[in-house]
């Protein structure tokens, strides 16, 4: 560790910190250490990275005074937010700027800072293709992220802005994978039309991070997008087809149908899947897939993430 730069990682117990994490800790002759940041050092998750070699350290996106003091003596660090905790924009937004202030004053050389884009840039809220939500955003876990990245500008930090996609293991975790209908078939539902939805692996994320915490300063000040594969709603169902050894057809419902499912993010992610369609050409061009595998040359398509990970997908 003494003679290692030290990447502070939020997030770290996470999905994309912690495939960070385990990137660099796999590594035993890379440069960097790593100081994974949680509310809970005690849980199973910190204490497996702890097991491969981490320096475990208390920490709450929600305190810059507790930042700062996690940040000190770090070389790098990995600022990530998670809507999904609590579905408060202003939370994230009080978030990103206690990072990015704890990150100024401690003196971090090198930022990544885990983002998305502002919807309301080419979708004002005057607009009327798609609702206003909670008054001020278009899709609030995109807008809130976008926003914030000026938090990290204003500081004047040394920051690499990374634009990630679609997780595949929303098909897991988040109950968008492939549903059993009344007649007993499997249909995989998006308003995405015949659009791509530029899709990567959690783990991929992490990878990725490391990627660009190698290349150094030549990242620094660009905004960097990754996908692991873009892929329509039919060419997703065929690949689930294949994995699973079942027919999966693929659903393509309208924004104005997915908004009004019965769960709490279904007017959020429909806003999402339709600014994604409407932009296609803009969002899938942000995210490259060459320059991702550049950045993780073990970067999985759909098909292999689907061969590792087709038995956890619920089907009811």
């Amino acid at each position: 560790m003494a003679d290692k730069k030290i990447i502070a990682i939020l997030g770290a117990t996470g999905s994309q910190g912690g495939g960070l994490a385990r990137a660099i800790l796999n590594d035993k002759m890379g440069a960097f250490a790593v100081r994974a940041l949680t509310r809970d050092p005690d849980s199973e998750k910190a204490q497996a990275l702890a097991k491969l070699g981490a320096e475990v350290v208390k920490a709450d996106a929600n305190s810059m005074t507790g930042l700062r003091k996690a940040f000190d003596g770090a070389f790098g660090a990995y600022c990530v937010t998670f809507f999904w905790e609590h579905f408060l924009p202003e939370k994230e937004l009080a978030q990103a700027s206690a990072m990015a202030t704890a990150a100024k004053t401690a003196g971090i050389k090198h930022v990544i800072w885990s983002t998305l884009e502002d919807t309301r840039l080419k979708v004002p809220l005057k607009d009327k293709r798609m609702p206003t939500l909670m008054e001020r955003y278009k899709v609030p876990h995109f807008d809130a992220k976008g926003e914030s990245d000026k938090a990290f500008r204003q500081a004047g930090l040394p920051t690499t802005y990374l634009r990630t996609s679609f997780y595949w293991e929303n098909f897991i975790y988040f109950g968008l994978g492939p549903k059993r209908q009344p007649d007993g078939t499997l249909a995989l539902t998006l308003p995405m039309g015949d659009k791509k939805l530029p899709g990567i692996a959690a783990e991929d994320i992490g990878r990725c991070a490391y990627g660009i915490f190698r290349k150094g300063v030549e990242t620094i000040g660009q905004t960097v997008g990754i996908a692991g594969e873009h892929l329509t709603g039919a060419q997703m169902a065929a690949a689930l087809s294949r994995a699973l050894g079942q027919e999966v057809r693929y659903d393509a419902v309208t924004p104005e149908e997915y908004r009004g499912y019965d769960n709490a993010a279904a007017k959020d992610v429909a806003n999402m899947f339709q600014y994604i369609s409407e932009f296609e050409k803009d969002f899938c061009g942000d995210r490259n897939v060459d320059t991702s595998r550049n950045l993780n040359p073990d970067l999985l398509n759909f098909e292999h993430w689907l061969a590792k990970n087709k038995d956890r997908i619920p089907l009811d």
